[in-house]
């Protein structure tokens, strides 16, 4: 049986096809939403304009690609989180065209969040299958989240730590627009930092479960004040990103000892962070770019679970 996901965040435009015979992707595609040069993201109505516009080229694209009369269900990211009150107007493109998909062909049609699609797409790219049908720290770090949730699959999800102001993918994107690279940054942000071979100490604020990175964002700007290159700045930025983790990972493994650790959203796919945080925490599972960036393919992983 295949299934179809449908993702379309603040970010991209995304759609992946599973088949759960095989257990696999078969493929899927994104389109990031096009951003223009100094600008921090798009506005809502932009946003879904760009998703109702990409989405029928997308779906041609996908059918080249996979027998999409085979798929027999749908799933889509609806909204942001599964927490009441949670909505973003540009997931409304995605669950207009999964509607109309599934209407047209009398398919069950699977809402889910982008937040469960973001940790479906994790635990499967981690290679352990039975962490779907137990308990997990995920700690999903993007634009719009840095937060530590104790998961059970990707079904029942309890926040555990947050930030308390700026999002960790807001910092690193605020830098590199800073810098002159287009939105989102975070792609840019890791090659510069990449090129930084000085030894660099983060400060970071972390109490408990709870961090504020409000403050990195000043740190960056007085950094470069003072004459620091854009690679050390970089570096700075994303090991106080790391060591954020860390420090909130620990804590959390002294309220929840023995859970497996699977980091998730755009933010993880930087191998600066990553190194950082294996080198602390050397069980702690990073996956695939593919798989941590935003992607409908958890959507249509848990779409096929949902199914059947």
């Amino acid at each position: 049986m295949l299934t179809l996901g449908i993702d379309t965040s603040n970010y991209a435009t995304s759609l992946a096809v599973f088949d759960t015979d095989a257990g696999e992707v078969v493929c899927d595609c994104k389109k990031f939403l096009p951003v223009k040069e100094g600008q921090l993201g798009l506005r809502q109505s932009d946003a879904l304009f760009h998703h109702t516009a990409a989405l029928p080229a997308m779906l041609v694209e996908l059918g080249a690609r996979a027998d999409l009369t085979q798929v027999r269900a749908v799933g889509v990211s609806a909204r942001p989180r599964p927490v009441e009150g949670s909505y973003m107007p540009c997931f409304l493109a995605g669950v207009s065209a999964a509607t109309a998909f599934s209407l047209s062909r009398a398919l069950p049609l699977i809402e889910l969040t982008h937040q469960q699609g973001h940790i479906a797409a994790a635990l499967y790219a981690a290679g352990d299958f039975t962490l779907f049908e137990r308990e997990s720290l995920v700690f999903h770090v993007s634009g719009g989240t840095t937060d530590l949730l104790l998961c059970h699959g990707a079904e029942r999800i309890t926040p555990l730590g947050t930030s308390s102001d700026l999002y960790a993918g807001q910092a690193v994107d605020r830098l590199g627009v800073k810098l002159g690279f287009p939105f989102p940054a975070g792609v840019y942000v890791s090659e510069q930092a990449a090129l930084c071979k000085e030894k660099v100490h983060p400060k970071v604020s972390v109490h408990g479960l709870t961090c504020s990175l409000s403050g990195l964002e000043n740190q960056c700007a007085k950094l470069l004040a003072d004459g620091h290159d854009a690679p050390y700045v970089c570096k700075y930025c994303l090991l106080c990103v790391a060591d954020t983790v860390v420090r909130m990972t620990k804590a959390a493994q002294k309220e929840y000892p023995g859970l497996a650790v699977v980091c998730a959203g755009g933010v993880m796919s930087s191998d600066i962070i990553r190194s950082w945080v294996q080198q602390r925490l050397p069980q702690v599972y990073f996956v695939p770019g593919q798989y941590s960036s935003d992607n409908a393919i958890g959507v249509s992983i848990l779409a096929a679970r949902e199914a059947g």
